[in-house]
């Protein structure tokens, strides 16, 4: 007797189909899985069968044969679980069960039947509309993360027995439900917490920040220890815009690959993401990688901002994988198996102190460290690097009459309007496609970012000062860009321009 079940798997961010197909015949009792399936597939035999006799239902006692089509692409995971049980039990001809050809089904089964959260719940349910399947039936823990897809059924299951007694008819069961649209309204209302009234002092620090989030430009904070360069990336997100629907999905997507989401309430990400990794992380970890290709912190930061503290402590190989997504907003991994392209638009925000003790050019404090340290220290960041990150900031110390201030600085909330008022304006000029000033394309450039003669003049002399690359040219031209829309001028004026160039701290001798 021949059952068919179909369920999906997480590829990459995506989800990819899979047909399950369960054969009984007669022979010597035997489990027999094919189709590429990996350690955690074909140990589901014996969580399966368990599951399956401990549910008080019945199985094939001969010899079954279970495929995994497409039998091409490798199988890994317990999701599969669940699918294959009920493939067994529609295959045994004392507990035959209905047509399944609407259904979409995923699990992980305990020993006593439970049914266990897996993770990849949204690109699942994702891929199971796209296939046309209309009903999904996945563990409860990830039934509120899945009803995000509109136009597809998501039931809960919370046991083996449950599930087949519900493809009977026995029962009836409430389908999930998810107001996204609810979620980011509430969270684009509330207080984000870290905000920037906290922040005493560093006017050029805020300034800089503010053009940085206006037209999503990359930022590098360079001063001393404690002046402020961390307390200043974490409030970065509460200038940003809220996130929108499509925007939240596709963020909500990568984190439920990563099984971020799994036992959260609510399984969204409403909020833009803040990552800050350790200096420590690998090469895949930032970048994404391993065998079976999973999103790295690049990827994990899309939509958001990703915070790189103590830059230099970082290893250089790690760091110079960051070239790619910075220029073209994704991460493509490839591997024996084929390629996986990872979504990565983020802004950076890096930071580091002037020399290793961290007190190099401090008026105050003076450094022990030598020339050569200090040269080596900084070398660990390449030129390359730091020609795709945009604004180049100095931080100084804050001074006690600064700190001791009783008024609050700026609030978040007075500067974020500042910011969506240059956004719209970017949203208008570049066509309605979400994209800022940051992420112009060359023609786009020479057609937003004209110059007069004045301002041509003193950029060619900028240029030939600092000895700019081509590429950090361009990225003046979009800095100036953003300060002119803060101000709503039409034209980029020479101090626009003026602004612009002092970002570029670090093309200066004093770094080389």
């Amino acid at each position: 007797m021949l059952a068919k079940v179909f369920s999906a798997a997480v590829q990459g961010v995506d989800g990819l189909e899979v047909e399950i197909e369960v054969n009984s015949a007669s022979g010597l009792m035997a489990i027999v899985i094919v189709g590429l399936p990996d350690t955690a597939v074909r140990e589901s035999r014996d969580r399966v069968t368990t599951a399956v006799s401990n549910s008080l239902l019945h199985w094939p006692k001969g010899r079954t044969t279970i495929n995994l089509a497409p039998a091409d692409v490798r199988k890994e995971g317990p999701s599969f679980d669940l699918p294959i049980a009920i493939g067994l039990v529609g295959a045994c001809e004392d507990t035959p069960l209905p047509d399944l050809s609407q259904y979409c089904i995923v699990g992980e089964l305990a020993l006593d039947g439970a049914v266990r959260p897996v993770k990849g719940a949204l690109p699942i349910a994702m891929a199971a509309r796209r296939q046309g399947r209309r009903v999904l039936l996945l563990p409860a823990a990830n039934a509120p993360e899945a009803a995000l897809i509109e136009g597809l059924t998501v039931y809960g299951m919370r046991t083996l027995g449950e599930t087949v007694q519900f493809l009977r008819g026995e029962i009836s069961l409430e389908p999930a439900t998810h107001n996204a649209r609810a979620l980011l309204q509430k969270a684009a209302e509330q207080c984000l917490g870290e905000d920037f009234s906290d922040v005493r002092g560093q006017l050029q620090a805020k300034r800089a920040i503010e053009v940085a989030v206006s037209g999503g430009h990359n930022l590098l904070m360079l001063g001393p220890p404690g002046s402020g360069k961390s307390m200043l990336a974490k409030r970065i997100p509460s200038l940003m815009p809220p996130m929108q629907l499509e925007e939240a999905i596709e963020t909500t997507k990568i984190h439920s690959t990563c099984g971020l989401l799994v036992g959260k309430q609510p399984a969204f990400v409403a909020t833009r993401p803040f990552r800050a990794p350790h200096h420590s992380i690998s090469d895949a970890g930032l970048l994404g990688g391993s065998a079976n290709p999973t999103p790295g912190e690049v990827s994990l930061a899309h939509n958001g901002v990703l915070f790189l503290d103590e830059l230099p402590e970082f290893k250089r190989p790690t760091l110079e994988v960051l070239r790619q997504p910075l220029e073209d907003g994704c991460v493509t991994i490839s591997r024996a198996a084929g390629s996986l392209t990872f979504p990565a638009e983020f802004v950076l925000v890096a930071a580091l102190n002037p020399c290793p003790c961290g007190f190099y050019g401090d008026r105050k404090r003076r450094c022990r460290c030598s020339l050569v340290q200090v040269q080596r220290y900084r070398q660990r960041i390449s030129g390359p690097l730091l020609d795709r990150i945009d604004l180049h900031l100095e931080v100084p110390a804050v001074t006690y009459n600064e700190m001791s201030r009783a008024e609050p600085g700026e609030s978040s909330a007075s500067i974020r309007v500042r910011v969506l008022k240059a956004r719209a304006l970017q949203t208008v000029r570049l066509g309605g496609s979400g994209r800022c000033n940051g992420r112009m394309r060359p023609r786009e450039i020479r057609q937003h970012c004209a110059l007069g003669s004045h301002s041509a003049a003193l950029l060619q002399s900028a240029v030939q000062s600092l000895n700019l690359s081509a590429r950090a040219y361009d990225r003046i031209l979009k800095v100036a860009r953003t300060i002119a829309d803060l101000e709503e001028a039409a034209q980029i004026e020479a101090p626009h321009l003026q602004e612009a160039i002092s970002y570029r701290s670090l093309d200066r001798e004093i770094w080389k």
